[in-house]
């Protein structure tokens, strides 16, 4: 009778024990769920932006990874400085606002292919022939796969004159590294190596 006490007391401490390390199990996964959760919770706080506006209501707006948007700024940056350097009108006041605002936006070489145009006499045919100038970007092929980024620009020329209209097919190519953002600079990009791959007339239209 005895040993049959202890028989049963030695297998409910084992029965006990069992309960113990299942109810420790089941604590340390309770913790785990409620620290992830925890956790979560605090990353998604973190997106969340909060703005009052005028002093009066507060309002959420979300944050989200700058790199996301990275490529359409730097489409947006070429184009903005396609439209400033080969925007021409007959006017040079006009002509070196608009070089001076383009070179915020590039290296040394946008420079040097301004310097090589004016040497030729090119900004001077301008002025006097009284002729106009405008750029149209079509597209834009960007390799963001690689740092720096390369872009091929490709655009069109319309050269207007009093008699005529020339449309000329510009292609050009640069790379891109990223830079400090500024009032000049927003997107945060620099041109480097900038290059004309082709300016030819494709069309001209008498008036």
């Amino acid at each position: 009778m005895e040993f049959k006490s202890l028989k049963n007391i030695e297998s409910s401490f084992k029965q006990i024990r069992l309960f113990m390390l299942v109810f420790t199990l089941l604590c340390f996964g309770v913790v785990g769920v409620v620290v992830f959760k925890s956790y979560q919770f605090a990353e998604e706080q973190r997106q969340k932006i909060y703005v009052l506006d005028n002093g009066k209501s507060l309002m959420v707006a979300l944050s989200q990874d700058m790199s996301i948007n990275r490529p359409v700024e730097a489409r947006e940056h070429v184009r903005r400085f396609h439209e400033l350097f080969f925007t021409v009108a007959p006017d040079k006041n006009a002509i070196e606002s608009n070089v001076k605002r383009a070179f915020n936006l590039a290296d040394q070489s946008a420079f040097n292919y301004y310097k090589d145009l004016q040497e030729k006499g090119y900004y001077n045919r301008i002025i006097s022939g009284n002729i106009q100038q405008r750029v149209e970007v079509d597209s834009l092929a960007a390799d963001f796969d690689s740092y720096p980024y390369t872009v091929k620009t490709y655009a069109r020329q319309f050269i207007i004159r009093s008699s005529n209209l020339t449309i000329r097919s510009l292609i050009t190519n640069c790379s891109l590294v990223n830079s400090v953002r500024s009032d000049s600079n927003p997107q945060g990009f620099t041109i480097e190596k900038f290059n004309v791959l082709e300016n030819k007339d494709i069309e001209t239209v008498e008036r």
